[in-house]
């Protein structure tokens, strides 16, 4: 990506704050749900790409949902320099029909740096075993061009009420400049990463639970090697990395 926009970031920041706090406040006959939370994780890893060094970030979360509707607010924070290098805001919507749910959203990526974009998704997931879902992210500005990602998981109680959960998942990039470009220079389409992961989330209260994490992840073949290492600030194509999150459900 090119040079940081102009754009009213901040803006949107407020409007978004307004959606979450202001209207469920003002609508006490509502029943409106959400979550309030953080990770604290060795380094910020999108879809492959190690986006920070290896000195920590924080990474902040808010979300309210109602009648299926989702507002999301989601930033990252380097804890070397407390630089804060990214603001996402996602909104959706999800129906679910037997076992069949399907939720699709918006999302505007505010850039540190760089030029900010959005994407339009997709997810239809299915509640049998090990949860498969399939999302398709369509970005619309800088990146012109798709990425989709097929995932599988599966959780076992435990006792105490913890929640052990694991998954891996598999991407596809579709000409998407955001993700990079092949050995060639050029975009590409082509298998992406894959990821392994695990979590315990451990509640604390009835509403306050901690949840330690780890994942794996790694390009899937030469393309993607060289587009994930050009993107990454260490230059890897793969990279362990993991921490613990809050969570405080309301």
């Amino acid at each position: 990506m090119s040079k940081k926009k102009t754009g009213n970031k901040f803006i949107l920041f407020i409007v978004g704050l307004l959606a979450v706090f202001i209207v469920p406040a003002s609508a006490s006959a509502i029943e409106v749900s959400g979550t309030a939370g953080v990770d604290v994780l060795t380094n910020y890893i999108w879809r492959g790409q190690q986006l920070s060094d290896d000195h920590g970030v924080v990474q902040p979360y808010l979300e309210a949902s109602y009648e299926g509707f989702t507002v999301n607010f989601w930033a990252n924070e380097d804890l070397q320099n407390s630089q804060h290098t990214e603001t996402d805001f996602t909104l959706s919507y999800s129906r679910s029909i037997n076992k069949l749910t399907v939720d699709a959203g918006y999302i505007y990526y505010a850039l540190d740096g760089f030029d900010d974009t959005q994407e339009l998704y997709l997810t239809v997931a299915y509640d049998i075993i090990g949860s498969p879902s399939i999302t398709y992210y369509g970005d619309f500005d800088e990146g012109r061009g798709g990425f989709l990602v097929l995932s599988i998981g599966h959780s076992i109680d435990l006792p105490m009420d913890m929640v052990l959960s694991g998954g891996f998942s598999a991407s596809v990039n579709f000409q998407n400049a955001i993700m990079g470009t092949d050995r060639k220079g050029s975009r590409f389409t082509n298998f992406y990463n894959g990821e392994v992961s695990a979590s315990l989330a451990i509640p604390i209260t009835k509403n306050f639970s901690i949840e330690p994490k780890v994942a794996y992840t790694f390009a899937f073949n030469t393309d993607a090697q060289a587009a994930i290492r050009g993107a990454s600030l260490d230059g890897d194509d793969y990279t362990v990395y993991g921490g613990v999150g809050l969570s405080l459900a309301f």
